[in-house]
């Protein structure tokens, strides 16, 4: 047997006496059992002993008091779901979320008209664009657009970057171009720089419908059917770029680059040869110039048009009884 010397006196090296020595299975329950002594015992702190009595009341005080609310908070709320911040939908913690604080800008707000324009728009007075662009008015609001043309389709044609050098860098951005039209005699063309490609198409839309125009369509030879070309030659030049458009029989379709036959097929052409000359591959300078050309259709007075026809009342002078009762009603 062996054993261990257990008298403080003796060597440590020495083994211990027969009567001294204490089995392994006897040491082991002794060290079980064995308690600290009371000079190196550390008591572990309790909730009494941590805060003084002053603090331990208002402390239990506090738990009491959440203790009861609880209950009332889960059954409200019901259990407490995931992870974050939030308070449930009736007030309790967790549970099902309450709506998002950006869903109201998703919602359409009612349209207020500011221009006087606008006014007579919403109140039904100006029926159609062809008023609008009789007496040339102004477009300052899209909405104007929106609902004396209902039927607008719009097509992104092109998504650049551009870069501006600053001190930090380069700091990029999105050219979007975007054509709309109702293939029934209107276009619009508008291009909008935004850092995100998202934004700078919303705002070429706008653009776009603030600046639609007229588009005049007439016969190769015959007046025979509706409109499908161009009344004469017209032509558009931006930069370098020249775009011209010449009358084609019917049938011919529109005999164009792809860029250029997409804004002829917008505004309503179906026959059409074109002409182009400089850089063409710049497709900004290039979709300027065929909507140059094509507003240019209502630049050449024919001799159909020679008749003169007495102009009606400006809509502003007719109705201005209208729109001073409805400047008095409004407030912003």
């Amino acid at each position: 047997m062996v054993g261990f010397n257990l008298n403080p006196n003796d060597p440590p090296n020495r083994p211990a006496p027969d009567h001294q020595r204490v089995p392994s299975e006897q040491r082991a329950q002794l060290k079980r059992t064995e308690r600290p002594r009371e000079g190196n015992h550390t008591p572990i702190p309790t909730r009494q002993t941590r805060f003084p009595p002053q603090d331990r009341q208002i402390i239990e005080k506090k738990l009491k008091m959440a203790d009861q609310a609880q209950p009332s908070g889960a059954g409200a709320g019901g259990e407490r779901g995931g992870f974050g911040r939030g308070r449930g939908a009736a007030g309790g913690r967790g549970g099902r979320r309450g709506p998002r604080r950006g869903a109201k800008r998703d919602e359409e707000k009612e349209w207020v008209p500011v221009t006087k324009l606008g006014r007579l728009v919403k109140d039904g007075k100006i029926k159609s664009i062809e008023e609008i662009y009789l007496f040339s008015l102004p477009v300052k609001e899209y909405q104007i657009i929106d609902l004396l043309l209902p039927n607008l389709k719009d097509e992104v044609m092109k998504i650049m970057p551009v870069q501006k050098q600053t001190r930090a860098g380069q700091r990029t951005r999105f050219k979007a171009f975007v054509a709309i039209g109702d293939s029934d005699g209107h276009l619009g063309l508008g291009v909008k720089c935004a850092k995100e490609v998202a934004t700078a198409i919303r705002g070429a839309i706008i653009i776009a419908k603030l600046s639609i125009i007229p588009v005049r369509r007439g016969y190769w030879g015959a007046k025979l059917g509706e409109p499908h070309t161009v009344p004469c030659k017209v032509q558009g030049k931006t930069a370098s770029v020249y775009v011209k458009l010449v009358p084609a029989p019917r049938g011919t379709g529109i005999v164009a680059a792809p860029a250029s036959k997409r804004l002829l097929q917008l505004a309503g052409v179906q026959d059409v040869y074109t002409q182009t000359r400089g850089n063409t591959s710049t497709m900004g300078n290039f979709l300027k110039a065929t909507y140059a050309a094509i507003t240019a259709t209502y630049g050449i007075l024919t001799p159909d048009m020679w008749q003169q026809i007495p102009p009606p009342p400006q809509p502003y002078e007719e109705f201005s009884t209208h729109l001073q009762l409805v400047a008095s009603k409004t407030t912003y």
